[in-house]
């Protein structure tokens, strides 16, 4: 049984999306940590009809708006990937400070792991109208800027602003809707 209320509740339409690092730690600020939520969107999109819509990724959570034909699966198996791929990383450089926060801010029914990369859950809002999906995007994009990290939404590296705007973005998203 899942352990939130929330849940994709129409596939494949498109629901906006929350993926947070355990306790917030700061692990997207290494740009390789970032290109493994990438690599995973890409694959998602290639091998069962992904769709990805807009994104966000900021140093200790993502949003992104996406649909496919079993949203909740993608999600749980992109969340697998990459903690897997995150925790290969941060052995192979070394960082043990951050594996063992890991390993001690891990929830205790999680048994089968030694470490925790996401909060459970991801939040899913279904997204029916033109205006609601205007909105989710306007604050995925805006999300770096009203951190203050950057001017204007497009300055940001690690969003879909860049796509909106006719520029290249770093992975393919639907504009058509």
């Amino acid at each position: 049984m899942p352990r939130s209320r929330y849940r994709v509740l129409q596939n494949p339409s498109p629901h906006f999306l929350t993926a947070t690092i355990n306790h917030w730690l700061p692990l997207f600020t290494r740009p390789e940590a970032v290109n493994m939520v990438l690599n995973s969107w890409r694959f998602l999109q290639q091998d069962n009809g992904f769709q990805l819509y807009g994104y966000v990724i900021l140093e200790n959570h993502l949003h992104l708006i996406a649909a496919s034909p079993d949203l909740s699966r993608d999600m749980q198996r992109f969340k697998a990937y990459t903690a897997k791929q995150i925790i290969a990383y941060l052995e192979q450089s070394g960082s043990a400070r951050v594996l063992e926060l890991l390993a001690l801010l891990k929830r205790p029914h999680k048994t089968n792991s030694d470490y925790q990369i996401w909060e459970e859950g991801n939040h899913p809002q279904l997204i029916e109208t033109e205006a609601v999906m205007r909105q989710k995007l306007d604050y995925i994009h805006q999300n770096p800027v009203k951190r203050g990290y950057v001017d204007l939404p497009a300055h940001w590296r690690y969003s879909s602003a860049r796509n909106y705007l006719g520029m290249e973005g770093l992975i393919e998203v639907v504009r058509d809707w």
